[in-house]
């Protein structure tokens, strides 16, 4: 490989490779090799490409970059320090270390410019395709002749590791098949994984493969041709009828020649000999660790005056379109802002006392009608409308002929699906995706990024137990609710009725800094009468006691979802033998559990410690709120193939054994 370009283009890139090197080795940690091998190309996608403004790195128009080889984050970090975003120089030192703004891998709302999170490998690609695709959606929306307001494109830079992971192809496929022209990838290819030579297990025609996909594919054979990407690139935001992959030969640990082109570039510090060594392939002829010429801030000063002129064009733009599209205008305001479009609560159904419904049911209901008010609902489900019920009646599909459209057929791709909503997330809409609660081990890794990220994105799962019957074990989930209730700034919520998941719903649609997990069921319930004021108050309060006992009560029955019914039954029956109990509904753990003390202490009095939990799923979690004086119905096997309703009563979850169960107790 050979250098192009001229000296203080050298010279920036070599700034990119001393700083990543001399970070990782402080650090005694990280990966230095895959920085050291792209900084060409990044650089060149930074300096030559890329609109952004360092001074506001959320402006609403900029091009969007994800590292989705999170791993190399040093890249991401010294790109970031140069272009002269809020990341000093003192944090690139502080890299890998407590409390500071470089991570390990990169994290949004950790570092300034950071858009996605990353590191498990494969996520960044969907994530891309999501802010690719909102920004089409957002520009069929509110664009007008004259006006581009929404005109701007997606990049990321992925290495092989990615394009391994199953999820790279799921998204790959759907990008090509929406026609994501503004979707471009800078593919470093150096034929390394870390456990040795990349033929080791991989062999693919990556040309073939995205072709295949409708892909735009082209190849760069000099990774240091800072020249030949910059027309690469040109030429993929020439075709804005296909995303494009440049797959761009590099070297991994470039420089460095003991370790250059080897799986030992890949992780961990090269040595102080390593680096002299390098320092002096790369001519750096600088003696201090961590050294920027004033020369290469200058080079990148062009990032930040550039950056500012663009904004500046785009807002004396926008304000054009204000005057001549005021409505506009002002709803592509809110949605920047996240602030709540007025009357949304409008037309929400009301439901009758003894009115059957699935939640599942009642659930898309309550959609439909938030969808009129909320033009950023936008999602769809894994091929599974027909059973979920997520499709918006009322709104077209979005397709390649109408990115305006509201309802994504995501295909079977459960994976994708997910983070591509996390994408979309960052974009200033707030998706919603669906599928059965059992596959929703799918996607659980985008669901972690989106929680980690703190992004509103609703997951809709229906078939919430193994009252699913038929379908059998395989569809009847059993470890997932405790799963996802340990996973941090998530709300999960299991409702009981058509009430219940009305406010289920508007928890969902007004939580701004964390993703709503919405549980449902398939088997019809009645709508009960307690919830229609009780729910409004209760639901997000997490638990509420929605039936008191009619006298002095001995304990507490707990429940979710349609066991909840099963208790109130309990509870009549129990009275009947003058025995009498408090039932409380518990939709959601994590809503409960920021209650006050107060709170917490009206719905599960201390003194009363007679309690029995009520779920048919696993028992985990549950002895919280049981305490050790109570007792926990449960299912902590899988499934079994049959009618619903006699796989439930196989399991125990019948009145008479919850009678049983309770009196055990006493």
């Amino acid at each position: 490989m050979t250098e192009s370009g001229n000296n203080i283009e050298n010279l920036s890139i070599n700034t990119i490779r001393t700083l990543t090197i001399d970070a990782v080795e402080r650090a005694q940690h990280g990966h230095p090799g895959m920085p050291m091998g792209a900084a060409p190309m990044a650089y060149s996608l930074w300096k030559r490409i890329m609109n952004m403004n360092p001074k506001n790195p959320e402006w609403f128009n900029r091009d969007r970059f994800v590292l989705s080889a999170g791993h190399g984050s040093m890249l991401h970090y010294c790109l970031l320090h140069l272009a002269g975003y809020d990341l000093s120089l003192d944090e690139l030192k502080n890299f890998r270390q407590l409390g500071s703004k470089t991570a390990g891998h990169p994290e949004f709302g950790v570092t300034p410019g950071v858009e996605i999170t990353t590191g498990p490998l494969g996520q960044g690609i969907p994530a891309t395709v999501g802010l690719a695709l909102a920004e089409r959606h957002l520009a069929e929306t509110f664009n007008r002749e004259g006006y581009p307001i929404v005109d701007h494109y997606t990049y990321t830079i992925c290495g092989d590791g990615d394009l391994m992971e199953g999820i790279s192809y799921e998204a790959a496929s759907l990008a090509g098949h929406l026609k994501l022209g503004r979707l471009i990838v800078l593919y470093d290819s150096n034929d390394i994984s870390l456990d040795g030579e990349l033929a080791l297990s991989f062999s693919e025609d990556i040309k073939q493969r995205f072709e295949s996909c409708h892909w735009q594919y082209l190849y760069i054979e000099d990774g240091n041709d800072i020249e030949a990407i910059e027309q690469a690139i040109k030429e993929a935001k020439a075709d804005e009828d296909r995303p494009t992959i440049i797959e761009i030969k590099t070297k991994i640990g470039y420089g460095a020649p003991t370790i250059e082109g080897k799986s030992d570039a890949h992780s961990d510090p090269i040595g102080v000999e390593e680096i002299q060594r390098a320092k002096a392939f790369y001519k750096w002829n600088y003696e201090e660790d961590f050294h920027v010429p004033e020369e290469v801030y200058e080079d990148f000063r062009s990032i930040l005056e550039n950056g500012s002129k663009k904004e500046e064009q785009w807002n004396k733009l926008f304000k054009q379109y204000e005057e001549a599209y005021p409505e506009l205008a002002a709803e592509l305001k809110r949605l920047i802002a996240g602030d709540l479009p007025k009357n949304w609560e409008d037309n929400l159904p009301v439901y009758k006392e003894g009115e059957a419904n699935a939640t599942r049911a009642s659930a898309s209901q309550v959609q439909q009608a938030l969808a009129e008010h909320f033009p950023e609902l936008v999602g769809g489900s894994a091929d599974l409308n027909a059973s979920t019920k997520t499709r918006l009646q009322s709104f077209p599909d979005l397709t390649s002929q109408n990115y305006a459209g509201r309802n994504i057929s995501f295909g079977v791709r459960e994976f994708a699906m997910g983070a591509i909503a996390n994408g979309m997330a960052r974009h200033y809409l707030r998706p919603f995706v669906s599928t059965f609660f059992v596959f929703s081990d799918y996607l659980r890794p985008a669901i972690r990024l989106s929680a980690l990220m703190e992004q509103p994105v609703t997951f809709v799962f229906t078939h919430d137990s193994v009252a699913v019957g038929q379908d059998g074990p395989t569809h009847q989930p059993v470890e997932h609710l405790a799963s996802f209730r340990a996973m941090p700034h998530i709300t999960v919520l299991r409702p009981t009725d058509a009430n219940e998941t009305k406010e289920a719903w508007k928890i969902a649609v007004t939580q701004k800094d964390r993703p709503t997990i919405l549980v449902l069921g398939r088997q019809g319930v009645p709508t009960l009468r307690q919830t229609r004021e009780k729910a409004v108050t209760g639901v997000p309060k997490g638990a509420y006691v929605i039936s008191e006992a009619e006298k002095t009560a001995e304990g507490i029955l707990i429940a979710a979802g349609s066991e909840v019914h099963l208790a109130l039954k309990a509870q009549a029956k129990l009275a009947e033998e003058d025995i009498h109990v408090n039932v409380v509904s518990m939709p959601s753990w994590d809503l409960f559990d920021k209650q006050s003390a107060e709170y917490k202490e009206s719905v599960l009095p201390s003194h009363l410690q007679t309690r029995l939990s009520i779920e048919m799923g696993s028992k985990v979690g549950w002895k919280e709120y049981t305490g050790c004086n109570g007792a926990v119905m449960s299912i902590d096997s899988f499934g079994v193939s049959g009618p619903g309703d006699q796989v439930i009563e196989k399991f125990g979850f019948t009145v008479e054994n919850v009678v049983a169960n309770f009196k055990n107790l006493l």
